[in-house]
């Protein structure tokens, strides 16, 4: 078989009809897929929760009465561990670990937010703890196994 020899498909219809090519339609100067239009941009992207115009879901949601603003019923725990702790070179032996001193070198963000201490690796340092409002078992354990001393757990006011 040469090149001479080869026919044309049966299947292969007229350029003419062949939609949705590039600009490769013949008929007009862009395609069906709409190449040109808004949606065909790489910038383009639209907000998931768009509803065409009708208020969202997300504005609608807070005007029931049921809805809670559920983030301010929630208190805010600031995380610190015995680790970073130990291996602080500002930290020295027999520091009395407050929320001051902890806000000052930068574990917590605000003095009025819970502080929990959580142990994930070794401590050996002697340390006092004060005014620390909540420890994990295995912190409160590793504490007392190095000397160290925990003075005032914060008491927490419960209202009725």
């Amino acid at each position: 078989m040469k090149l001479h020899d080869l026919k044309r498909s049966s299947w292969l219809t007229d350029k003419a009809k062949r939609r949705g090519r590039w600009n490769s339609s013949g008929r007009w100067n862009y395609s069906w897929k709409w190449m040109k239009w808004q949606k065909a941009r790489t910038w383009y992207s639209r907000n998931p929760g768009f509803e065409w115009g009708q208020t969202s879901l997300v504005q609608r949601r807070p005007k029931h009465k049921w809805f809670k603003r559920y983030f301010k019923l929630l208190e805010e725990i600031s995380v610190v561990n015995l680790w970073t702790l130990n291996k602080d070179e500002r930290i020295k032996e027999k520091d009395c670990v407050n929320k001051k001193l902890l806000k000052e070198f930068g574990y917590i963000k605000k003095e009025s937010a819970k502080v929990k201490i959580l142990w994930n690796w070794d401590f050996s340092k002697v340390l006092d703890f004060d005014g620390i409002d909540l420890f994990s078992k295995t912190a409160s354990d590793k504490i007392q196994k190095a000397g160290a001393k925990i003075l005032e757990k914060k008491s927490e006011k419960k209202s009725d």
